[in-house]
């Protein structure tokens, strides 16, 4: 079996004196906390503190990233135990899984789950082999061991990797009894949830009047009018706010924004009840709930984040097959400056707003965000994001945002991720890549290391918690 070998060095820059100063930064960072703004972790795995299960169904089988490499490479979803919508058979013995999957990791060399991976394997689990066709089985017995004892619970991983706060993605009607036990029990862990709406905004899906239903049944209201609905919806903001939540968050295709007159929002709604509801009526009502909460959040204080252009399940088989998040997620062209023109001139510079916007769409960084971020008092960049949360990715992002918006018009970075294991090795990654950022900065004598220093502490650290508006308490040295 080969070794496995992490370079203390790796992903700074090849020149020596750009290499020695990165390092130098990212070592004044490396053991800060953990500051997790968003991300997709089941709270329910650290409410019961419930052992992980076996290597497959914890690494392989919830994450997209993996499962997406290998289906693009002929390797069936089925195969890799990923679970069918009409419960027809799929692989289920684990070690076959994770051997399919170390047959092909290869695929993995030089992406940025590629990194994840390695570093999880090494520093999470000890392992000191490279992960192949060889040693599948070795290491899978290595992870299964940890994960039997009870140093490797949630609870405890969460305590080892240093995690300070970590935000949940939870649905207007979920009821957040995870995050209740978790408050009730005597872990002193900071999970919290985040309001995410969305679903009760797509008035042309067919689940609409299902997702509508259990929205009244959790509100206790009757939402048979428009008014009766945003009533309902400021008080689940409210008490998602009681359960410690700090931001909300939207996944739409346009980040169009545009205030409709009540009558027309009210005759929107009523064609939804009608079931009549066509998609050019759900994009002026989207467009318009997004300004209603904006307005929300300029009163209740919750940070507003915005995730465009994405065009969901583009693989219709394997939406059918297999459900949504199944790694058919693409990228579409997205514009911010006309579309958020009504949101700016409302609530753009309203002292008591912060909306943290994100793309899919790198060309839109110079043209578009890192200007709007860099004049409205509210806006702020959220990190580079899901297929550019990589190497060259993150390094785009500081390139084409710094010089117009400056690093402190930015959010810090979020892992965004559903993998729990996968947390410090993807915050390790983006620390690595700002401080090597920053370095180049320093030995081109564009910025000195004093300025470098405060801001990768900025970038790891207090930006997130300045952003999302955490509490400063236990504020590390």
């Amino acid at each position: 079996m080969e070794p496995l070998e992490l370079h203390p060095d790796r992903f700074f820059d090849a020149d020596p004196t750009h290499r020695r100063i990165a390092r130098s930064l990212y070592e004044e960072v490396r053991d800060l906390p953990i500051v997790g703004p968003h991300g997709h972790v089941d709270p329910g795995l650290l409410a019961t503190n419930a052992p992980f299960p076996e290597p497959a169904s914890l690494i392989i089988i919830p994450d997209h990233y993996i499962f997406r490499m290998l289906y693009s490479r002929g390797v069936r979803l089925e195969d890799l135990g990923i679970p069918r919508l009409d419960g027809r058979p799929v692989e289920t013995n684990p070690r076959t899984i994770w051997q399919r999957f170390a047959d092909h990791f290869y695929l993995f060399a030089g992406t940025p789950t590629g990194a994840w991976l390695n570093h999880e394997l090494y520093h999470v689990f000890g392992v000191r082999h490279r992960l192949d066709s060889d040693s599948a089985m070795y290491i899978y017995d290595q992870i299964a061991e940890c994960l039997a004892s009870p140093e490797f619970l949630p609870r405890a991983l969460f305590d080892r990797f240093n995690i300070e706060v970590l935000t949940t993605t939870d649905a207007a009607t979920a009821s957040l009894e995870e995050h209740r036990a978790i408050q009730a029990s005597d872990w002193g862990g900071r999970v919290i949830p985040c309001f995410r709406p969305d679903a009760l905004f797509r008035i042309a899906s067919p689940d609409w009047q299902q997702e509508l239903d259990a929205f009244g049944r959790i509100s206790g209201l009757t939402l048979g009018s428009f008014d009766a609905f945003v009533s309902a919806l400021e008080q689940r903001r409210a008490f998602f706010r009681s359960m410690g939540a700090v931001s909300t968050d939207h996944a739409v295709l346009e980040p169009y924004t545009h205030a409709l007159a009540p009558e027309e929002a009210e005759a929107l709604y009523q064609k939804a009840l009608a079931g009549t509801a066509t998609p050019a009526d759900q994009r002026l009502f989207e467009a318009h709930m997004l300004m209603e909460m904006a307005r929300m959040s300029v009163e209740d204080g919750m940070v507003m984040q915005i995730h465009p252009g994405s065009f969901r399940n583009h693989n219709q088989q394997i939406y059918r097959d297999f459900g949504p998040d199944k790694g058919a997620d693409i990228p579409i062209r997205t514009e911010f400056t006309r579309n958020l023109y009504e949101l700016c001139n409302a609530y753009g510079s309203e002292p008591n707003f912060t909306l943290v916007l994100f793309t899919l769409d790198e060309s839109t960084y110079a043209r578009e965000l890192a200007p709007l971020a860099g004049h409205y008092p509210a806006l702020r960049l959220g990190p580079a994001w899901w297929f550019f949360d990589s190497i060259e990715g993150m390094t785009r992002y500081r390139r084409l945002t710094t010089e117009t918006a400056g690093i402190y018009n930015t959010a810090g970075f979020n892992d965004d991720t559903r993998a729990f294991p996968s947390i410090p090795a993807r915050h390790d990654l983006c620390r690595r890549v700002d401080a090597n950022y920053l370095a180049d900065l320093v030995a081109r004598h564009v910025i000195d290391l004093s300025d470098a220093r405060r801001m990768i502490r900025a970038l790891s650290y207090d930006l997130v918690r300045e952003t999302y508006r955490l509490d400063r308490q236990a504020q590390p040295t």
